[in-house]
Formats: structure tokens, C-alpha cells, sequence
């Protein structure tokens, strides 16, 4: 296997990643000292591993740090401004839902997500996004809560903003 250098923005940054051509993105990302990213099931069931990748919610095991070469990653670490939460990951502490927090940081990539394609989202439509991400802790109740308390905050920012 050879090693190739793939260049990509993450969070905000370009940055080149030498890799292995078998090296999943999640494989780079961890070595390059992101361990948000959690080596869950490693078959693209549990989520715990999500990033957003060019806009959609990825799931960073099941993609070939290669084919990532040119790409936009964002994680829960490029969601941080001046050392402050997103709102989303402030909401998460807020409900409780981030408990043992193995799972945490794909489910508020995945809500990151969810949120920008739909801002007020239903009940149904977020637990439909959130069904790639599995939780053994919580029971799934503080996690959509926290979904919703991010919409409204979200949506008061969007409206004092303009």
C-alpha cells in the first residue's frame, strides 16, 4: 500500500493528509488528532463517525480518505467560534443527551446537517435523520429534545441576525 498526500478543507482549513490508499477518512482524521470521530461499528450502522462532508452528513468510515482529495469536512471540532459551543452542542449538554458521549459527535454532525437542509424540522423528520446513529445510553428522548432546542435557537439567531 502506498502512502499519497489528499488535500482537503477541514473546518475551514486546508490541510494535506498523507495516507495509506486503504485509509478510510476516519483512519486520517483520527491521526491527524481529530478524535471527535469515534471507530464505532466501522460498517456505517452506528453514525459515530459522521462528518459533513460538501454539505451532507457522511459517515467518514465507509469512505476512502482518497476520494475525500479536494473535499469541504466539517466536524464538532470546526463547529467551535472563539472558543464558544454551537449552538447544537450546547443544546446536547442542556438535554442530557450526551451521556457516556460516544455517540455525541456524529449525532450533532448529523443534526448540524439536518438543520441546514430543514430549520424546523417535525418530530418524524428528526427522528428519521437521526435513525443512522445509534445510542446505548440515553433512550433517544433527550437526544430529539435537544434537536428541537437547537431549531429555535438556531432559528432566533437567523432572525436577530438579519
Amino acid at each position: 500500500m502506498r502512502d499519497r498526500k489528499i488535500q482537503l478543507n477541514l473546518n475551514g482549513r486546508s490541510v494535506s493528509l498523507v495516507a495509506g490508499d486503504n485509509t478510510t477518512l476516519l483512519h486520517a482524521l483520527r491521526e491527524y488528532g481529530l478524535t471527535s470521530l469515534k471507530r464505532g461499528c466501522e460498517e456505517g450502522e452506528c453514525g459515530a463517525c459522521t462528518v459533513i462532508m460538501n454539505g451532507l452528513p457522511e459517515k467518514s468510515c465507509l469512505i476512502l480518505v482518497a476520494e475525500a482529495e479536494g473535499a469541504d469536512i466539517l466536524t464538532v471540532e470546526g463547529l467551535i467560534k472563539d472558543g464558544r459551543l454551537h449552538p447544537i452542542q450546547q443544546s446536547f449538554i442542556d438535554e442530557g443527551a450526551i451521556q457516556c458521549g460516544y455517540c455525541t459527535p456524529g449525532m450533532v454532525m448529523t443534526t448540524y446537517a439536518l438543520l441546514l437542509k430543514n430549520p424546523s424540522p417535525d418530530e418524524e423528520e428528526i427522528k428519521e435523520a437521526l435513525s443512522g446513529n445509534l445510542c446505548r445510553c440515553t433512550g433517544y428522548l433527550s437526544i430529539v429534545r435537544a434537536v428541537k432546542k437547537s431549531a429555535r435557537i438556531m432559528a432566533g439567531l437567523s432572525e436577530g441576525s438579519e
